[in-house]
């Protein structure tokens, strides 16, 4: 029975020293990684390599008071390091803090530059379905859609959906603020028949992306310019452009706290935009 304690305190000791090296290691990568490529970087490089030569000389050479003054330079690094790098310690501090708000900021950047886009091509009567791709993933439409890696703007939107341009066939798909895929083919609804009666080819598919996915997607009619949303395998058509904006930053950013101000529980997309109509009655009215 001693045996096996022992032997077990044997090996969480182990761990605990393959622990320690493990968020040692993680803190060195991470500290480096947010240097990289700034002047700070170069700095910090040079005064580690200067230190590691003049230690190495002075004990190959036995100096004891430089070596004296080295060592102790060595604790006294920390405070050192403090001091020239207080610009980067800052912004770091200053990222950590608000990494929640940013995030936010550039969600609310990118669905403004959507919303230009569809400002734009609604008054140009120029057709176009644009997808948000939300929790569940998307990998088995974008593995057959056009490859794009791009920062989202209404500028390339619109181009991509230029009639001439050889992308402008399909949905372009956006996750993460990014342009990730163009010339996308998405799945048409269960019943298609029925709604091939009343919509569009486009209008359809982003209500069967929507029916599989929790998606949410944006059309622009090619022959009416009319701006649609759909969400939940159901389409909320005739949108007003200044109402655009609130609708895709309640399904995308705020929906949460949306639904808890307003519902007081949790709820589905269909009682977001309801909610919203509700809200937007209650304004027209006043």
């Amino acid at each position: 029975m001693d045996i096996i304690f022992s032997n077990m305190q044997d090996i969480s000791a182990y761990l605990r020293q393959i622990l320690e090296i493990g968020i040692i290691t993680v803190l060195i990568y991470n500290v480096l990684y947010f240097l990289r490529g700034t002047r700070a970087a170069s700095m910090l490089a040079g005064i580690i390599i200067i230190l590691i030569v003049l230690t190495t000389a002075s004990d190959w050479m036995k100096f004891e008071v430089i070596s004296w003054l080295l060592y102790n330079l060595w604790t006294m690094l920390a405070i050192a390091l403090i001091v020239i790098f207080q610009p980067e310690l800052r912004r770091a501090f200053a990222q950590l803090g608000s990494a929640t708000f940013h995030h936010k900021t550039k969600k609310k950047e990118a669905i403004s530059e959507v919303v230009n886009a569809v400002i734009g091509l609604s008054k140009q009567k120029i057709g176009a379905i644009i997808v948000f791709e939300r929790q569940i993933g998307m990998a088995f439409i974008v593995n057959n859609a056009i490859p794009i890696d791009a920062k989202l703007n209404s500028p390339l939107i619109e181009s991509i959906f230029n009639p001439y341009s050889p992308l402008h066939d399909g949905a372009i798909i956006i996750k993460n603020e990014k342009i990730i895929a163009a010339h996308a083919i998405l799945p048409l609804p269960n019943d298609d028949e029925e709604l091939a009666l009343k919509l569009g080819t486009r209008h359809r598919a982003a209500i069967g992306i929507t029916e599989e996915t929790d998606a949410v997607a944006v059309v622009v009619s090619e022959k009416t310019g009319i701006i649609s949303i759909a969400c939940g395998g159901r389409i909320k058509r005739n949108i007003e452009a200044d109402k655009l904006y609130r609708y895709l930053n309640g399904l995308l950013i705020s929906n949460e706290n949306f639904l808890t101000n307003i519902l007081g529980q949790t709820a589905d997309d269909d009682e977001v935009l309801e909610s919203f109509e509700e809200s937007e009655m209650k304004n027209d009215q006043q």
